[in-house]
Protein backbone atom coordinates (compact mmCIF):
# COMPACT_ATOMS: atom_id res chain seq x y z
CA UNK A 1 0.00 0.00 0.00
CA UNK A 2 0.81 3.32 -1.02
CA UNK A 3 1.21 6.22 0.94
CA UNK A 4 -0.87 9.67 0.39
CA UNK A 5 1.53 12.43 -1.52
CA UNK A 6 1.63 15.24 0.45
CA UNK A 7 0.39 18.96 -1.16
CA UNK A 8 3.34 20.13 -2.59
CA UNK A 9 4.57 23.33 -1.21
CA UNK A 10 8.10 23.70 -1.80
CA UNK A 11 7.34 24.92 -5.53
CA UNK A 12 6.97 28.13 -3.79
CA UNK A 13 10.11 28.77 -2.01
CA UNK A 14 11.88 32.32 -2.21
CA UNK A 15 14.93 31.98 -4.20
CA UNK A 16 17.88 33.52 -2.00
CA UNK A 17 21.69 34.16 -2.75
CA UNK A 18 23.31 31.56 -4.07
CA UNK A 19 25.51 29.37 -1.06
CA UNK A 20 28.84 29.82 -2.62
CA UNK A 21 32.00 28.93 -0.84
CA UNK A 22 32.69 32.35 -0.37
CA UNK A 23 29.74 33.15 0.91
CA UNK A 24 29.87 31.05 3.36
CA UNK A 25 33.41 31.69 4.42
CA UNK A 26 32.31 35.00 4.46
CA UNK A 27 29.18 34.40 6.72
CA UNK A 28 31.34 32.82 9.71
CA UNK A 29 32.62 36.23 10.36
CA UNK A 30 29.75 36.99 13.18
CA UNK A 31 27.67 39.91 14.42
CA UNK A 32 30.84 43.00 14.73
CA UNK A 33 31.45 44.02 18.37
CA UNK A 34 30.78 47.94 18.00
CA UNK A 35 33.84 50.02 20.04
CA UNK A 36 32.73 53.70 20.15
CA UNK A 37 36.11 56.45 19.21
CA UNK A 38 36.08 59.93 19.91
CA UNK A 39 36.56 60.79 15.88
CA UNK A 40 36.64 59.50 12.19
CA UNK A 41 38.58 56.48 12.03
CA UNK A 42 41.06 57.57 9.76
CA UNK A 43 43.08 54.38 9.47
CA UNK A 44 43.08 50.68 10.44
CA UNK A 45 46.26 48.39 10.09
CA UNK A 46 46.98 44.92 11.63
CA UNK A 47 50.59 43.57 12.65
CA UNK A 48 52.01 41.26 10.71
CA UNK A 49 52.72 38.79 13.05
CA UNK A 50 51.02 36.87 16.18
CA UNK A 51 48.98 37.24 17.96
CA UNK A 52 47.56 40.10 15.19
CA UNK A 53 47.06 42.91 16.74
CA UNK A 54 45.45 45.99 15.02
CA UNK A 55 45.65 49.46 15.46
CA UNK A 56 43.15 52.38 15.20
CA UNK A 57 44.16 55.79 14.16
CA UNK A 58 41.59 58.06 15.28
CA UNK A 59 41.46 61.69 16.83
CA UNK A 60 45.00 62.57 18.53
CA UNK A 61 45.90 59.01 19.64
CA UNK A 62 46.60 55.38 18.23
CA UNK A 63 45.19 52.62 19.93
CA UNK A 64 46.43 49.14 19.77
CA UNK A 65 43.36 46.66 19.94
CA UNK A 66 43.42 42.81 21.29
CA UNK A 67 41.31 41.29 18.40
CA UNK A 68 40.51 38.67 21.38
CA UNK A 69 38.86 40.86 24.06
CA UNK A 70 38.36 43.72 21.86
CA UNK A 71 40.05 46.11 24.69
CA UNK A 72 43.22 48.80 24.50
CA UNK A 73 46.59 46.95 24.95
CA UNK A 74 48.50 50.33 24.18
CA UNK A 75 47.61 53.97 23.74
CA UNK A 76 49.76 55.84 21.72
CA UNK A 77 49.08 59.91 22.59
CA UNK A 78 52.00 61.54 21.61
CA UNK A 79 49.91 63.87 19.76
CA UNK A 80 48.62 67.63 20.11
CA UNK A 81 46.49 67.32 16.72
CA UNK A 82 44.65 65.00 14.58
CA UNK A 83 46.94 61.31 13.70
CA UNK A 84 47.01 60.13 10.34
CA UNK A 85 47.91 56.88 9.20
CA UNK A 86 49.45 54.55 11.87
CA UNK A 87 51.17 51.89 10.28
CA UNK A 88 53.23 48.63 11.39
CA UNK A 89 56.79 47.26 10.71
CA UNK A 90 56.90 44.03 8.93
CA UNK A 91 58.00 43.07 12.33
CA UNK A 92 55.50 44.47 14.51
CA UNK A 93 57.77 45.97 16.65
CA UNK A 94 57.56 49.45 15.54
CA UNK A 95 54.54 51.63 14.47
CA UNK A 96 55.39 55.15 11.97
CA UNK A 97 52.57 58.00 11.72
CA UNK A 98 51.75 61.32 10.58
CA UNK A 99 49.32 63.90 11.50
CA UNK A 100 48.34 67.38 11.77
CA UNK A 101 51.48 69.06 12.95
CA UNK A 102 53.03 67.74 9.41
CA UNK A 103 55.51 65.56 11.38
CA UNK A 104 56.07 61.85 10.92
CA UNK A 105 56.38 60.25 14.29
CA UNK A 106 57.75 56.09 14.99
CA UNK A 107 57.46 54.53 18.23
CA UNK A 108 58.28 51.46 20.16
CA UNK A 109 54.85 50.01 20.56
CA UNK A 110 56.38 47.35 23.23
CA UNK A 111 57.03 50.66 25.71
CA UNK A 112 54.92 53.39 23.54
CA UNK A 113 57.98 55.47 23.31
CA UNK A 114 58.92 58.36 21.12
CA UNK A 115 62.06 57.31 19.15
CA UNK A 116 62.26 59.72 16.07
CA UNK A 117 60.91 62.22 14.94
CA UNK A 118 60.74 63.75 11.22
CA UNK A 119 60.53 67.05 10.44
CA UNK A 120 60.53 68.75 6.81
CA UNK A 121 56.55 68.65 5.80
CA UNK A 122 54.86 72.05 5.45
CA UNK A 123 51.01 70.30 5.57
CA UNK A 124 49.73 67.74 7.52
CA UNK A 125 50.90 63.80 6.23
CA UNK A 126 48.00 61.82 6.26
CA UNK A 127 50.06 58.12 4.96
CA UNK A 128 53.31 56.79 6.37
CA UNK A 129 54.74 53.96 5.33
CA UNK A 130 57.68 51.31 6.24
CA UNK A 131 59.87 50.14 3.16
CA UNK A 132 60.26 46.47 3.14
CA UNK A 133 63.82 45.43 4.89
CA UNK A 134 64.98 48.74 5.38
CA UNK A 135 65.74 51.15 7.40
CA UNK A 136 63.72 53.66 5.39
CA UNK A 137 60.04 55.30 5.87
CA UNK A 138 57.79 56.43 2.53
CA UNK A 139 55.58 59.77 3.65
CA UNK A 140 52.86 61.37 2.17
CA UNK A 141 51.48 64.89 2.85
CA UNK A 142 49.46 67.85 1.64
CA UNK A 143 51.82 69.69 0.50
CA UNK A 144 52.03 67.66 -2.81
CA UNK A 145 55.19 65.97 -2.04
CA UNK A 146 56.46 62.28 -1.38
CA UNK A 147 59.70 61.91 1.34
CA UNK A 148 61.61 59.09 1.96
CA UNK A 149 63.81 59.35 5.63
CA UNK A 150 66.30 57.47 7.00
CA UNK A 151 65.19 56.05 10.66
CA UNK A 152 68.66 55.71 11.98
CA UNK A 153 69.98 59.52 11.39
CA UNK A 154 66.15 61.04 11.46
CA UNK A 155 67.32 62.43 7.46
CA UNK A 156 65.44 63.28 4.74
CA UNK A 157 67.13 61.03 1.95
CA UNK A 158 64.85 61.88 -1.23
CA UNK A 159 62.33 64.33 -1.86
CA UNK A 160 59.49 63.87 -4.66
CA UNK A 161 57.06 67.04 -5.61
CA UNK A 162 55.29 66.07 -8.80
CA UNK A 163 51.66 66.13 -7.89
CA UNK A 164 49.84 69.38 -8.12
CA UNK A 165 47.16 68.21 -5.31
CA UNK A 166 47.40 66.54 -1.98
CA UNK A 167 48.93 63.21 -1.74
CA UNK A 168 46.54 61.10 0.47
CA UNK A 169 47.78 57.14 -0.09
CA UNK A 170 50.46 55.56 -1.18
CA UNK A 171 52.16 52.12 -1.41
CA UNK A 172 55.46 50.08 -1.12
CA UNK A 173 55.70 47.19 -3.95
CA UNK A 174 56.47 44.13 -1.55
CA UNK A 175 59.02 42.72 -4.33
CA UNK A 176 61.04 45.50 -4.94
CA UNK A 177 60.89 48.20 -2.06
CA UNK A 178 62.22 50.70 -3.63
CA UNK A 179 59.87 50.76 -5.75
CA UNK A 180 57.13 53.75 -4.54
CA UNK A 181 53.72 54.69 -5.51
CA UNK A 182 51.94 57.97 -4.62
CA UNK A 183 47.93 58.62 -5.40
CA UNK A 184 47.16 62.30 -5.55
CA UNK A 185 43.92 64.23 -5.61
CA UNK A 186 44.99 65.64 -8.89
CA UNK A 187 43.70 62.07 -10.12
CA UNK A 188 47.26 60.96 -11.11
CA UNK A 189 49.19 57.52 -9.75
CA UNK A 190 52.91 57.93 -9.80
CA UNK A 191 55.64 55.45 -9.80
CA UNK A 192 58.47 56.42 -8.38
CA UNK A 193 62.48 54.58 -7.89
CA UNK A 194 64.30 55.52 -5.27
CA UNK A 195 67.42 53.87 -6.64
CA UNK A 196 67.52 56.55 -9.64
CA UNK A 197 65.98 59.40 -7.63
CA UNK A 198 63.23 59.95 -10.35
CA UNK A 199 59.78 59.39 -11.45
CA UNK A 200 59.51 56.14 -13.93
CA UNK A 201 55.92 56.22 -14.41
CA UNK A 202 52.55 57.89 -14.22
CA UNK A 203 48.70 57.28 -15.03
CA UNK A 204 45.55 59.10 -14.45
CA UNK A 205 42.69 57.54 -12.72
CA UNK A 206 40.19 59.52 -13.56
CA UNK A 207 39.05 60.88 -9.74
CA UNK A 208 41.02 62.22 -6.61
CA UNK A 209 42.82 58.62 -5.75
CA UNK A 210 42.04 57.33 -2.24
CA UNK A 211 43.92 54.42 -1.78
CA UNK A 212 46.77 52.30 -4.20
CA UNK A 213 47.34 48.31 -3.05
CA UNK A 214 50.55 46.83 -4.49
CA UNK A 215 49.01 42.95 -5.33
CA UNK A 216 51.72 40.36 -3.90
CA UNK A 217 53.50 39.68 -7.67
CA UNK A 218 54.42 43.67 -8.13
CA UNK A 219 53.70 43.60 -11.18
CA UNK A 220 49.78 44.94 -11.32
CA UNK A 221 48.66 47.71 -8.39
CA UNK A 222 44.86 48.67 -8.18
CA UNK A 223 44.00 52.41 -7.18
CA UNK A 224 40.59 53.43 -5.94
CA UNK A 225 39.46 56.93 -6.16
CA UNK A 226 35.80 58.22 -6.86
CA UNK A 227 33.29 54.81 -7.54
CA UNK A 228 36.35 52.76 -9.90
CA UNK A 229 38.63 50.83 -9.05
CA UNK A 230 41.67 50.01 -11.78
CA UNK A 231 43.62 47.63 -11.99
CA UNK A 232 47.23 48.67 -14.30
CA UNK A 233 49.72 46.24 -15.24
CA UNK A 234 53.47 47.95 -14.04
CA UNK A 235 55.59 45.99 -16.49
CA UNK A 236 53.26 46.69 -19.57
CA UNK A 237 54.18 50.74 -19.07
CA UNK A 238 51.10 51.13 -17.27
CA UNK A 239 48.47 49.69 -19.00
CA UNK A 240 45.19 49.69 -18.06
CA UNK A 241 43.96 45.80 -17.00
CA UNK A 242 40.85 46.72 -16.30
CA UNK A 243 38.04 48.94 -14.29
CA UNK A 244 35.66 48.04 -11.62
CA UNK A 245 32.44 49.61 -10.71
CA UNK A 246 30.67 48.42 -7.70
CA UNK A 247 30.21 51.05 -5.45
CA UNK A 248 27.84 53.78 -5.70
CA UNK A 249 29.95 56.37 -3.40
CA UNK A 250 33.79 57.13 -3.00
CA UNK A 251 35.96 54.00 -2.38
CA UNK A 252 38.25 54.82 1.16
CA UNK A 253 40.02 51.82 1.30
CA UNK A 254 41.35 48.81 0.08
CA UNK A 255 42.57 45.75 1.73
CA UNK A 256 44.06 41.88 0.50
CA UNK A 257 42.62 38.74 2.32
CA UNK A 258 42.64 35.01 1.99
CA UNK A 259 46.84 34.65 1.56
CA UNK A 260 46.26 37.28 -1.27
CA UNK A 261 43.11 35.67 -2.97
CA UNK A 262 40.82 38.44 -2.27
CA UNK A 263 40.38 41.93 -2.52
CA UNK A 264 38.27 43.66 -0.25
CA UNK A 265 37.11 47.24 -1.27
CA UNK A 266 34.95 49.87 1.68
CA UNK A 267 33.09 52.90 0.17
CA UNK A 268 31.10 55.53 1.96
CA UNK A 269 27.67 53.61 0.62
CA UNK A 270 28.39 51.51 3.68
CA UNK A 271 29.71 48.62 1.79
CA UNK A 272 32.33 46.30 1.73
CA UNK A 273 32.77 44.26 -1.10
CA UNK A 274 34.59 41.13 -1.79
CA UNK A 275 36.52 40.51 -5.03
CA UNK A 276 37.94 37.38 -6.54
CA UNK A 277 41.83 38.49 -7.51
CA UNK A 278 41.99 36.09 -10.14
CA UNK A 279 38.49 37.44 -12.16
CA UNK A 280 38.14 40.55 -9.80
CA UNK A 281 34.07 39.13 -10.04
CA UNK A 282 32.44 40.48 -6.68
CA UNK A 283 31.81 37.07 -4.61
CA UNK A 284 30.27 38.76 -1.54
CA UNK A 285 28.99 41.83 0.13
CA UNK A 286 28.68 43.10 3.90
CA UNK A 287 26.76 45.92 5.12
CA UNK A 288 28.02 47.98 7.94
CA UNK A 289 25.62 50.95 9.97
CA UNK A 290 27.39 53.91 8.11
CA UNK A 291 29.85 55.05 5.71
CA UNK A 292 33.31 53.11 6.04
CA UNK A 293 36.74 54.99 5.76
CA UNK A 294 39.58 52.52 6.89
CA UNK A 295 39.36 48.55 6.96
CA UNK A 296 41.48 45.85 7.70
CA UNK A 297 42.43 42.07 7.73
CA UNK A 298 44.30 39.83 9.80
CA UNK A 299 46.86 37.97 8.08
CA UNK A 300 45.06 34.59 9.04
CA UNK A 301 41.29 36.13 8.15
CA UNK A 302 40.38 35.42 11.66
CA UNK A 303 38.95 39.37 12.43
CA UNK A 304 38.04 42.19 9.84
CA UNK A 305 38.11 45.60 11.66
CA UNK A 306 36.00 48.09 9.57
CA UNK A 307 36.43 52.37 10.86
CA UNK A 308 33.48 54.57 10.21
CA UNK A 309 33.19 58.16 9.92
CA UNK A 310 30.68 58.27 13.08
CA UNK A 311 33.76 57.13 15.36
CA UNK A 312 32.48 53.21 15.52
CA UNK A 313 34.95 50.75 15.30
CA UNK A 314 33.22 47.35 13.92
CA UNK A 315 35.41 44.06 14.74
CA UNK A 316 34.19 40.81 13.66
CA UNK A 317 35.62 37.90 14.27
CA UNK A 318 35.29 34.65 12.41
CA UNK A 319 32.93 32.04 14.87
CA UNK A 320 34.60 28.75 15.18
CA UNK A 321 31.57 25.52 15.45
CA UNK A 322 31.23 24.61 18.83
CA UNK A 323 30.82 20.69 19.45
CA UNK A 324 29.78 20.62 23.03
CA UNK A 325 30.37 17.82 25.78
CA UNK A 326 27.20 16.13 25.26
CA UNK A 327 27.39 16.34 21.49
CA UNK A 328 30.77 14.88 22.16
CA UNK A 329 29.40 12.11 24.14
CA UNK A 330 26.71 10.96 21.35
CA UNK A 331 28.94 11.02 18.94
CA UNK A 332 31.29 8.76 20.53
CA UNK A 333 28.89 6.69 21.75
CA UNK A 334 27.45 5.99 18.25
CA UNK A 335 30.78 5.40 17.02
CA UNK A 336 31.08 2.73 19.51
CA UNK A 337 27.95 1.29 18.89
CA UNK A 338 28.71 0.88 15.19
CA UNK A 339 31.64 -0.53 15.55
CA UNK A 340 30.45 -3.10 18.18
CA UNK A 341 27.77 -3.98 15.98
CA UNK A 342 29.47 -4.11 12.37
CA UNK A 343 30.38 -7.72 12.95
CA UNK A 344 26.67 -9.22 14.50
CA UNK A 345 24.55 -7.44 12.48
CA UNK A 346 23.82 -9.03 8.99
CA UNK A 347 21.18 -7.10 7.63
CA UNK A 348 19.09 -3.50 9.33
CA UNK A 349 15.23 -3.44 8.77
CA UNK A 350 14.74 0.73 8.14
CA UNK A 351 12.03 1.22 10.73
CA UNK A 352 8.64 2.42 9.38
CA UNK A 353 7.51 6.00 10.13
CA UNK A 354 4.03 6.73 9.68
CA UNK A 355 3.89 9.66 7.97
CA UNK A 356 1.14 12.62 9.83
CA UNK A 357 -1.57 13.90 7.50
CA UNK A 358 -1.81 17.41 8.04
CA UNK A 359 -6.03 18.74 7.85
CA UNK A 360 -5.50 19.94 4.30
CA UNK A 361 -4.33 15.95 2.76
CA UNK A 362 -6.73 14.23 4.70
CA UNK A 363 -9.40 16.61 3.29
CA UNK A 364 -8.26 15.97 -0.23
CA UNK A 365 -7.57 12.58 0.81
CA UNK A 366 -11.73 12.50 1.32
CA UNK A 367 -12.61 14.94 -1.89
CA UNK A 368 -14.04 17.80 0.40
CA UNK A 369 -12.34 20.35 -1.41
CA UNK A 370 -14.46 23.10 0.00
CA UNK A 371 -13.13 22.28 3.90
CA UNK A 372 -9.52 22.16 2.22
CA UNK A 373 -10.05 25.66 1.34
CA UNK A 374 -11.55 26.32 4.22
CA UNK A 375 -8.10 25.66 6.22
CA UNK A 376 -6.56 27.22 3.40
CA UNK A 377 -7.92 30.48 4.12
CA UNK A 378 -7.87 30.62 7.37
CA UNK A 379 -5.92 33.98 8.72
CA UNK A 380 -3.12 31.91 10.66
CA UNK A 381 -2.34 29.87 7.46
CA UNK A 382 -3.42 32.99 4.57
CA UNK A 383 -1.07 35.21 6.41
CA UNK A 384 2.27 33.48 7.40
CA UNK A 385 1.85 31.14 5.01
CA UNK A 386 0.85 31.99 1.80
CA UNK A 387 2.33 29.35 -0.26
CA UNK A 388 0.49 26.78 1.39
CA UNK A 389 -2.86 28.59 0.18
CA UNK A 390 -1.82 28.99 -3.29
CA UNK A 391 -0.60 25.13 -3.39
CA UNK A 392 -4.25 24.62 -2.33
CA UNK A 393 -5.71 26.49 -4.93
CA UNK A 394 -3.25 24.99 -7.76
CA UNK A 395 -4.31 21.80 -6.78
CA UNK A 396 -7.82 22.44 -6.91
CA UNK A 397 -7.15 23.80 -10.44
CA UNK A 398 -5.50 20.37 -11.31
CA UNK A 399 -8.48 18.82 -10.23
CA UNK A 400 -11.13 20.90 -11.86
CA UNK A 401 -12.29 21.84 -8.26
CA UNK A 402 -12.19 25.64 -7.56
CA UNK A 403 -15.28 26.59 -8.89
CA UNK A 404 -17.18 24.34 -6.81
CA UNK A 405 -15.34 25.36 -3.23
CA UNK A 406 -15.99 28.92 -4.52
CA UNK A 407 -20.01 28.25 -5.05
CA UNK A 408 -22.67 29.20 -2.16
CA UNK A 409 -20.12 30.92 -0.12
CA UNK A 410 -21.16 34.20 2.44
CA UNK A 411 -19.82 37.22 2.44
CA UNK A 412 -16.78 37.26 4.83
CA UNK A 413 -15.10 34.06 2.83
CA UNK A 414 -15.92 36.40 -0.25
CA UNK A 415 -14.30 39.34 1.14
CA UNK A 416 -11.60 37.29 2.76
CA UNK A 417 -10.55 35.89 -0.88
CA UNK A 418 -10.67 39.30 -2.42
CA UNK A 419 -8.37 41.00 0.63
CA UNK A 420 -6.22 37.67 0.05
CA UNK A 421 -5.81 37.98 -3.62
CA UNK A 422 -4.98 41.99 -3.63
CA UNK A 423 -2.11 40.47 -0.67
CA UNK A 424 -0.96 38.11 -2.87
CA UNK A 425 -1.16 38.54 -6.05
CA UNK A 426 2.02 40.88 -6.93
CA UNK A 427 4.16 38.40 -5.58
CA UNK A 428 5.85 36.91 -8.34
CA UNK A 429 5.84 33.38 -7.01
CA UNK A 430 2.20 33.12 -6.95
CA UNK A 431 1.34 35.90 -9.71
CA UNK A 432 0.84 33.46 -12.58
CA UNK A 433 -1.60 30.86 -10.42
CA UNK A 434 -3.51 33.65 -9.08
CA UNK A 435 -4.26 35.16 -12.00
CA UNK A 436 -6.29 31.77 -13.36
CA UNK A 437 -7.71 31.84 -9.41
CA UNK A 438 -9.21 35.34 -10.07
CA UNK A 439 -10.32 34.22 -13.43
CA UNK A 440 -12.18 31.42 -11.74
CA UNK A 441 -13.77 33.49 -8.54
CA UNK A 442 -14.99 36.18 -11.19
CA UNK A 443 -16.72 33.52 -14.16
CA UNK A 444 -18.53 32.60 -10.30
CA UNK A 445 -19.89 35.90 -9.06
CA UNK A 446 -20.15 37.73 -12.17
CA UNK A 447 -23.42 37.73 -11.53
CA UNK A 448 -24.32 38.57 -8.15
CA UNK A 449 -21.57 41.16 -7.41
CA UNK A 450 -24.49 44.04 -7.91
CA UNK A 451 -26.45 42.30 -4.92
CA UNK A 452 -23.30 41.83 -2.43
CA UNK A 453 -22.64 44.70 0.08
CA UNK A 454 -20.69 47.55 -0.86
CA UNK A 455 -17.74 46.64 1.65
CA UNK A 456 -17.63 43.27 -0.90
CA UNK A 457 -17.82 46.02 -4.14
CA UNK A 458 -15.17 48.08 -2.61
CA UNK A 459 -13.11 45.55 -2.36
CA UNK A 460 -13.24 44.32 -5.59
CA UNK A 461 -12.62 47.95 -7.15
CA UNK A 462 -9.39 48.00 -4.92
CA UNK A 463 -8.25 44.21 -6.39
CA UNK A 464 -8.83 45.86 -9.93
CA UNK A 465 -6.64 48.51 -9.67
CA UNK A 466 -4.01 46.50 -8.13
CA UNK A 467 -4.05 44.13 -11.34
CA UNK A 468 -4.21 47.17 -13.60
CA UNK A 469 -1.32 48.40 -11.49
CA UNK A 470 0.99 45.40 -11.86
CA UNK A 471 0.37 45.44 -15.60
CA UNK A 472 0.99 48.74 -16.19
CA UNK A 473 4.45 48.24 -14.80
CA UNK A 474 5.00 44.82 -16.73
CA UNK A 475 4.43 46.54 -19.54
CA UNK A 476 6.96 49.48 -18.66
CA UNK A 477 9.54 46.78 -17.93
CA UNK A 478 9.01 45.09 -21.12
CA UNK A 479 9.69 47.90 -22.83
CA UNK A 480 12.77 48.87 -20.53
CA UNK A 481 13.61 45.71 -22.21
CA UNK A 482 13.41 45.91 -25.00
CA UNK A 483 15.46 49.43 -25.00
CA UNK A 484 18.43 47.59 -23.42
CA UNK A 485 18.27 44.86 -26.06
CA UNK A 486 18.46 47.86 -28.82
CA UNK A 487 21.70 49.55 -26.88
CA UNK A 488 23.48 46.00 -26.63
CA UNK A 489 23.14 45.18 -30.24
CA UNK A 490 23.99 48.54 -31.02
CA UNK A 491 27.56 48.43 -28.87
CA UNK A 492 27.67 44.70 -30.17
CA UNK A 493 27.35 46.15 -33.99
CA UNK A 494 29.94 49.18 -32.97
CA UNK A 495 32.33 46.65 -31.48
CA UNK A 496 32.11 44.50 -34.54
CA UNK A 497 32.83 47.88 -37.21
CA UNK A 498 35.82 48.62 -34.99
CA UNK A 499 37.45 45.64 -34.92
CA UNK A 500 36.88 44.71 -38.52
CA UNK A 501 38.43 48.39 -39.40
CA UNK A 502 36.90 51.04 -42.11
CA UNK A 503 37.49 48.82 -44.60
CA UNK A 504 34.98 45.79 -43.54
CA UNK A 505 32.25 47.15 -42.81
CA UNK A 506 29.60 44.55 -44.78
CA UNK A 507 29.68 42.12 -41.51
CA UNK A 508 28.27 45.41 -39.12
CA UNK A 509 25.25 45.97 -41.73
CA UNK A 510 24.65 41.98 -42.43
CA UNK A 511 24.21 42.14 -38.16
CA UNK A 512 22.22 45.01 -38.37
CA UNK A 513 19.82 43.61 -40.44
CA UNK A 514 19.55 40.13 -38.92
CA UNK A 515 18.97 42.52 -35.62
CA UNK A 516 16.13 44.09 -37.34
CA UNK A 517 14.83 40.38 -38.82
CA UNK A 518 14.94 38.84 -35.11
CA UNK A 519 13.12 42.05 -33.48
CA UNK A 520 10.08 41.48 -36.46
Amino acid sequence: MTSFKKLNTKIYKKTGPVATPDVLYWKKFGAPVLVKEYGPIDYVDFSPIEPYYFSITCSVRIQVYNPITKLVVKNLSRFRENAYGGTFRWDGKLLCSGGEETNVKLFDVSSKGLLRLFKGHTAPVHRTLFLYEKAHIASFSDDKSVKIWDIPTEKEILSYCDHEDYVRSGAVCPAVPDIVLSGGYDSVVKMYDNRSNQKVLSVNHGNPVESILYLPSGGIFVSAGGTDIKIWDTVAGGKLLGCISQHHKTITCLSLATDNKRLLSGSLDRHVKVYDVSSFQVVHTMDYPNAILSMGVSKNDDTLVAGLVDGLVCISRKEEQKITKRQKQKIASFQYLAQSHKSSVDLVVPEYVRQEQSKIDRCFRKFCYSKALDYAMLPYVSKKYPQKTVSVMQELIRRRALDRAFRGRDSKFILQILRFLRRTITDYRFTLILIDVLNIFLDVYEDSFHLMSTEIQTALQILMVVVNKEVQLGNQLTQLQGSIHMLLAGATVSNQHVNNGPHNLMPSLDAQKNFVVNLT
